[in-house]
């Protein structure tokens, strides 16, 4: 550690972990205020509290719906539009025992600091929640049915990212599906899978997926078609099957990001009110996972690249950030600029590693306006800095092209296995 190191002790702290989680729900709470907040003080925006079901323009409705809506002498609102933006909610597969699973909003409001967990899932709430609770020393065990996590993502950023977390004291069970969780008579749970099973859980929580909350709206009733999960369709400007009814957000289950929601609002905005049609653009997204270390992306994966563009260039770096270096900490980070061949345009970027979120919001405005490899170049470094590495990598480490793309394919499975 570094302040052994330094002979510096570290100082004795302690954690309500209870208080915390009271704190967390509090500002969540503010996130998402109610009617009477200022939020909606400051606009023309009037908040509704409560659940109703669309009426079709018959006014016709489930008779039951209607005794509910007296009794709580509900009102009817109508609107020549209407948009469903009602986001997803947690999903748990039906297994014997999951009574005893919590998801990530109960994991928000524990009482007391988990002893030993085991997080079922492999993306990104799974990552980030096992970064808080090994941060908290708590003894973290994830369990992914894939060979690797985050499935969708670079694939050298998902090695790094998993070998970073690791070396920090994560667990990973890799290719194990949950069958069961058993409690046994002093509280204690057991996680069964394909593979094998482990004892001594104080949690066991499941961040498996997130599924439309579109349950009991209604939809379906006035015609608005939606998928096996339960998303609303849409087209591409985010109209339903209904003409006056649009969806944005993780309810059409498209690109399930916070910012890409409202992008998609804005969108719906522009063509419903300002009689300019306008399509979501989804290219070069930037996302970011809050891992330990985090992660931030944009634009295309090595992967991707190559199968859209075949010729591709490679630029890649690993290194122990200075700060690191001088505190003796063991953190290192990794960056990928990938680039087309040809035109020398770069396709993506991708960091792993301390403020990488933060560095990649700038880098996106570069990729998004299509810049290439010798404007990112000629651009000067910040110095000492870890984002000065995007513009000072010179040498590609690979150079990919489109008669040698399965060769490379193959040497980088090999070096996967290795």
């Amino acid at each position: 550690m570094a302040g052994s190191a330094f002979s510096t002790p570290y100082p004795s702290f302690s954690l309500d972990f209870g208080s915390v989680c009271v704190h967390t729900k509090r500002i969540c709470a503010l996130c998402a205020s109610s009617p009477e907040s200022r939020a909606f003080a400051r606009g023309s925006v009037e908040g509704i509290s409560g659940v109703r079901e669309r009426r079709g323009s018959d006014g016709g409705k489930r008779k039951r719906r209607e005794e509910e809506e007296e009794s709580e002498k509900g009102q009817l609102y109508t609107a020549k539009n209407i948009l469903v933006a009602v986001g997803g909610r947690p999903s748990k597969p039906n297994i014997p025992g999951i009574e005893h699973v919590i998801d990530s909003d109960a994991a928000l409001d524990l009482p007391s600091r988990p002893e030993k967990i085991a997080i079922v899932g492999g993306g990104y709430i799974a990552l980030e929640f096992a970064g808080i609770f090994n941060g908290l020393k708590i003894d973290v065990h994830v369990f992914i049915r894939q060979k690797k996590v985050l499935r969708g993502f670079d694939e050298e950023v998902r090695d790094f990212v998993a070998e970073q977390m690791s070396s920090r004291g994560v667990k990973f069970h890799i290719e194990q599906s949950p069958q069961a969780v058993t409690k046994s008579y002093d509280g204690l749970l057991s996680l069964k899978t394909n593979k094998e099973t482990i004892s001594g859980f104080s949690h066991v929580m499941f961040a498996t997926g997130r599924k439309p909350n579109t349950k009991n709206l209604g939809l379906e009733d006035v015609g608005v078609k939606m998928d096996e999960h339960g998303a609303v369709v849409v087209d591409e400007y985010s109209r339903a099957s209904v003409d006056s009814i649009w969806a944005v957000g993780d309810v059409t289950n498209r690109l399930n990001l916070t910012p890409v929601a409202l992008m998609e609002a804005g969108a719906i905005a522009r063509t419903i009110f300002g009689n300019e049609p306008t399509k979501p653009d989804y290219s070069a997204v930037p996302s970011s996972v809050f891992s330990q270390p985090p992660i931030g992306q944009v634009g295309l994966t090595e992967e991707k690249a190559i199968e859209m563009y075949g010729d591709v260039d490679v630029y890649t770096s690993n290194f122990k950030p200075l700060r690191a270096t001088l505190s003796g900490l063991p953190d290192r980070v990794y960056i990928k600029v990938i680039v087309c061949a040809k035109t020398s345009k770069v396709l993506g970027v991708h960091m792993c590693g301390e403020d990488a979120p933060e560095i990649i919001q700038g880098i996106a405005i570069a990729v998004k306006a299509g810049l290439t490899k010798q404007n990112f170049d000629a651009t000067v470094g910040v110095h000492p800095t870890t984002a000065e590495e995007i513009v000072t990598m010179r040498n590609p480490t690979r150079k990919v092209r489109r008669d040698t793309a399965a060769e490379a394919k193959t040497t980088h499975e090999a070096v996967s296995r290795k």
